[in-house]
Protein backbone atom coordinates (compact mmCIF):
# COMPACT_ATOMS: atom_id res chain seq x y z
CA UNK A 1 0.00 0.00 0.00
CA UNK A 2 2.81 2.62 0.87
CA UNK A 3 4.50 1.73 -2.56
CA UNK A 4 1.20 2.23 -4.44
CA UNK A 5 0.59 5.17 -2.01
CA UNK A 6 4.11 7.00 -3.01
CA UNK A 7 3.29 6.01 -6.86
CA UNK A 8 0.05 7.92 -6.73
CA UNK A 9 1.36 10.99 -5.23
CA UNK A 10 4.70 11.09 -7.67
CA UNK A 11 2.27 10.83 -10.01
CA UNK A 12 0.37 13.31 -8.96
CA UNK A 13 2.99 15.69 -8.24
CA UNK A 14 3.85 15.39 -12.12
CA UNK A 15 0.80 15.92 -13.26
CA UNK A 16 0.62 19.47 -10.86
CA UNK A 17 4.31 20.38 -12.07
CA UNK A 18 2.97 19.70 -15.48
CA UNK A 19 -0.08 21.84 -15.35
CA UNK A 20 1.84 24.96 -13.88
CA UNK A 21 4.74 24.57 -16.48
CA UNK A 22 2.03 24.63 -19.09
CA UNK A 23 0.82 27.33 -17.75
CA UNK A 24 3.43 29.81 -17.82
CA UNK A 25 4.45 28.92 -21.32
CA UNK A 26 0.76 29.54 -22.39
CA UNK A 27 1.00 32.89 -20.09
CA UNK A 28 4.48 33.67 -21.67
CA UNK A 29 3.13 33.55 -24.99
CA UNK A 30 0.18 35.53 -24.11
CA UNK A 31 2.19 38.40 -22.96
CA UNK A 32 4.68 38.23 -26.07
CA UNK A 33 1.26 38.09 -28.26
CA UNK A 34 0.22 41.17 -25.94
CA UNK A 35 3.26 43.15 -26.62
CA UNK A 36 3.25 42.19 -30.59
CA UNK A 37 0.27 43.80 -30.96
CA UNK A 38 0.81 46.52 -28.57
CA UNK A 39 -2.39 49.28 -27.07
CA UNK A 40 -4.42 48.80 -30.15
CA UNK A 41 -5.53 45.30 -29.56
CA UNK A 42 -7.52 46.90 -26.30
CA UNK A 43 -8.45 49.75 -28.78
CA UNK A 44 -6.51 52.63 -27.96
CA UNK A 45 -5.65 54.35 -31.11
CA UNK A 46 -1.56 54.35 -31.65
CA UNK A 47 0.76 55.43 -34.47
CA UNK A 48 1.48 52.37 -36.52
CA UNK A 49 4.92 52.37 -38.72
CA UNK A 50 2.57 53.54 -41.82
CA UNK A 51 1.64 56.75 -39.49
CA UNK A 52 3.09 60.42 -39.80
CA UNK A 53 4.14 62.92 -36.90
CA UNK A 54 0.95 65.04 -38.68
CA UNK A 55 -1.52 62.14 -37.83
CA UNK A 56 -3.03 63.12 -34.41
CA UNK A 57 -5.77 61.67 -32.96
CA UNK A 58 -8.15 64.59 -34.04
CA UNK A 59 -7.36 64.47 -37.16
CA UNK A 60 -7.84 60.67 -37.53
CA UNK A 61 -11.13 61.15 -36.52
CA UNK A 62 -11.36 64.10 -38.83
CA UNK A 63 -10.61 61.76 -41.41
CA UNK A 64 -12.21 58.85 -40.74
CA UNK A 65 -16.24 61.33 -41.26
CA UNK A 66 -14.87 62.65 -44.26
CA UNK A 67 -13.28 59.66 -45.79
CA UNK A 68 -16.47 57.67 -45.03
CA UNK A 69 -19.15 60.44 -44.83
CA UNK A 70 -18.62 62.58 -47.54
CA UNK A 71 -15.43 61.59 -49.49
CA UNK A 72 -14.03 58.61 -51.43
CA UNK A 73 -15.04 58.55 -55.05
CA UNK A 74 -17.15 55.65 -55.78
CA UNK A 75 -18.18 53.76 -58.89
CA UNK A 76 -16.76 56.88 -61.04
CA UNK A 77 -19.24 59.14 -59.82
CA UNK A 78 -17.98 61.77 -57.47
CA UNK A 79 -19.52 62.23 -54.21
CA UNK A 80 -18.26 64.77 -51.79
CA UNK A 81 -19.58 67.14 -48.99
CA UNK A 82 -20.89 70.71 -49.25
CA UNK A 83 -21.02 73.63 -46.31
CA UNK A 84 -23.21 72.65 -44.31
CA UNK A 85 -22.32 68.79 -44.16
CA UNK A 86 -18.71 69.33 -43.90
CA UNK A 87 -19.36 71.76 -40.91
CA UNK A 88 -21.33 68.75 -39.49
CA UNK A 89 -19.30 65.91 -40.17
CA UNK A 90 -16.29 68.05 -38.96
CA UNK A 91 -18.16 69.08 -35.73
CA UNK A 92 -15.62 72.11 -35.32
CA UNK A 93 -15.32 75.81 -36.22
CA UNK A 94 -13.50 76.38 -39.53
CA UNK A 95 -10.36 77.92 -37.75
CA UNK A 96 -10.30 74.52 -35.77
CA UNK A 97 -10.80 72.60 -38.97
CA UNK A 98 -8.01 74.44 -41.17
CA UNK A 99 -5.95 74.49 -38.08
CA UNK A 100 -5.63 70.50 -37.97
CA UNK A 101 -4.04 70.41 -41.18
CA UNK A 102 -0.88 72.88 -40.51
CA UNK A 103 1.23 69.92 -39.33
CA UNK A 104 1.07 69.09 -43.16
CA UNK A 105 2.82 72.08 -44.30
CA UNK A 106 5.48 70.55 -46.67
CA UNK A 107 2.72 67.82 -48.06
CA UNK A 108 0.06 69.89 -49.35
CA UNK A 109 -0.37 72.55 -52.28
CA UNK A 110 -2.78 75.35 -53.16
CA UNK A 111 -3.99 75.23 -56.43
CA UNK A 112 -5.42 78.58 -57.29
CA UNK A 113 -8.47 79.53 -59.83
CA UNK A 114 -9.27 82.91 -61.36
CA UNK A 115 -12.25 84.54 -60.19
CA UNK A 116 -15.76 82.68 -61.07
CA UNK A 117 -13.27 79.75 -62.91
CA UNK A 118 -13.18 76.35 -62.34
CA UNK A 119 -10.32 75.60 -65.25
CA UNK A 120 -7.02 74.50 -64.21
CA UNK A 121 -4.42 76.80 -65.51
CA UNK A 122 -0.75 75.25 -66.60
CA UNK A 123 0.52 76.46 -63.37
CA UNK A 124 -2.03 74.77 -61.53
CA UNK A 125 -1.84 71.32 -63.31
CA UNK A 126 1.97 71.76 -62.97
CA UNK A 127 1.76 71.41 -58.87
CA UNK A 128 -1.26 69.19 -59.04
CA UNK A 129 0.69 66.54 -61.18
CA UNK A 130 3.81 67.59 -58.76
CA UNK A 131 1.83 66.80 -55.76
CA UNK A 132 -0.04 63.91 -56.46
CA UNK A 133 2.93 62.15 -57.97
CA UNK A 134 4.84 62.74 -54.61
CA UNK A 135 2.68 59.91 -52.83
CA UNK A 136 5.09 58.18 -50.72
CA UNK A 137 3.39 55.15 -49.91
CA UNK A 138 0.36 57.97 -48.62
CA UNK A 139 -3.41 56.11 -49.16
CA UNK A 140 -5.47 59.02 -49.12
CA UNK A 141 -5.44 61.95 -51.62
CA UNK A 142 -7.66 64.70 -49.77
CA UNK A 143 -8.73 67.88 -52.42
CA UNK A 144 -10.71 70.94 -50.16
CA UNK A 145 -11.87 73.06 -52.71
CA UNK A 146 -13.46 76.79 -51.49
CA UNK A 147 -14.65 79.99 -53.39
CA UNK A 148 -13.90 83.72 -52.29
CA UNK A 149 -16.29 85.58 -50.24
CA UNK A 150 -18.10 87.94 -53.82
CA UNK A 151 -21.56 86.82 -54.91
CA UNK A 152 -24.11 84.31 -53.72
CA UNK A 153 -23.67 81.24 -51.17
CA UNK A 154 -25.09 78.77 -53.55
CA UNK A 155 -23.26 80.04 -56.84
CA UNK A 156 -19.83 80.11 -54.50
CA UNK A 157 -20.51 76.83 -53.03
CA UNK A 158 -21.45 75.35 -56.48
CA UNK A 159 -18.14 76.81 -57.80
CA UNK A 160 -16.38 75.46 -55.28
CA UNK A 161 -18.11 71.79 -56.07
CA UNK A 162 -16.44 72.86 -60.09
CA UNK A 163 -12.73 73.03 -58.26
CA UNK A 164 -13.15 69.78 -56.57
CA UNK A 165 -14.16 68.24 -59.59
CA UNK A 166 -11.63 69.68 -62.08
CA UNK A 167 -8.76 68.28 -60.12
CA UNK A 168 -10.50 64.83 -59.74
CA UNK A 169 -11.16 64.76 -63.27
CA UNK A 170 -7.74 65.66 -64.19
CA UNK A 171 -5.93 63.06 -61.89
CA UNK A 172 -8.55 60.71 -63.77
CA UNK A 173 -7.09 61.81 -67.30
CA UNK A 174 -3.65 62.09 -66.38
CA UNK A 175 -2.49 58.95 -64.23
CA UNK A 176 -3.13 55.57 -64.62
CA UNK A 177 -3.96 55.15 -61.11
CA UNK A 178 -6.39 51.60 -60.89
CA UNK A 179 -7.00 52.92 -57.46
CA UNK A 180 -7.38 56.38 -57.37
CA UNK A 181 -11.15 56.37 -57.12
CA UNK A 182 -10.93 54.73 -53.96
CA UNK A 183 -8.00 57.17 -52.54
CA UNK A 184 -9.36 60.44 -53.53
CA UNK A 185 -11.62 62.28 -51.02
CA UNK A 186 -13.49 65.35 -52.10
CA UNK A 187 -14.75 68.32 -49.96
CA UNK A 188 -16.49 71.24 -51.51
CA UNK A 189 -16.61 74.01 -48.81
CA UNK A 190 -17.92 77.60 -50.94
CA UNK A 191 -17.30 80.40 -48.94
CA UNK A 192 -19.42 79.40 -45.56
CA UNK A 193 -16.82 77.30 -43.98
CA UNK A 194 -12.88 77.13 -43.16
CA UNK A 195 -11.60 80.16 -44.74
CA UNK A 196 -8.17 80.11 -45.09
CA UNK A 197 -6.26 82.89 -43.58
CA UNK A 198 -3.00 85.04 -44.58
CA UNK A 199 -1.09 81.90 -42.57
CA UNK A 200 -1.47 79.60 -45.72
CA UNK A 201 0.41 82.37 -47.66
CA UNK A 202 3.32 80.79 -46.94
CA UNK A 203 2.08 77.06 -48.20
CA UNK A 204 3.33 75.85 -51.70
CA UNK A 205 1.09 77.53 -54.36
CA UNK A 206 0.26 77.47 -58.11
CA UNK A 207 0.67 81.65 -57.97
CA UNK A 208 3.46 82.32 -55.65
CA UNK A 209 4.46 85.26 -57.44
CA UNK A 210 1.14 86.81 -57.15
CA UNK A 211 0.27 89.16 -54.28
CA UNK A 212 -1.26 86.70 -51.68
CA UNK A 213 -4.81 88.03 -50.11
CA UNK A 214 -7.67 85.53 -48.49
CA UNK A 215 -9.48 86.35 -51.17
CA UNK A 216 -7.39 84.99 -54.08
CA UNK A 217 -5.97 82.38 -51.43
CA UNK A 218 -9.79 81.20 -51.18
CA UNK A 219 -10.50 80.73 -54.95
CA UNK A 220 -8.30 77.39 -54.36
CA UNK A 221 -8.40 73.93 -54.02
CA UNK A 222 -6.67 72.39 -50.92
CA UNK A 223 -4.63 68.97 -52.03
CA UNK A 224 -2.48 66.89 -49.83
CA UNK A 225 -1.10 63.53 -49.40
CA UNK A 226 -2.06 61.68 -46.13
CA UNK A 227 -0.53 58.69 -44.90
CA UNK A 228 -2.49 58.12 -41.53
CA UNK A 229 -3.54 54.18 -39.86
CA UNK A 230 -7.10 54.94 -39.54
Amino acid sequence: MNGKNTSLALSVAGLVILSLVVGLWVRAAAVRLAELQGPAAAGVAVASASDQGYCTGPLKQILRRVLTSCGLVAGGTSRGCQPLEARKVAAMSGDDFNALFSPLAERAAIIQFDQDSGRLDPEAVALLERTFADQRGASYFLVVARASPEGAADYNRDLSRQRADAVLQHLRGRFADPDLDQEVGLLWLGEEFAQLDREFCQWSRSRPDQVCSTTQLNRSAFIAWIDCRL
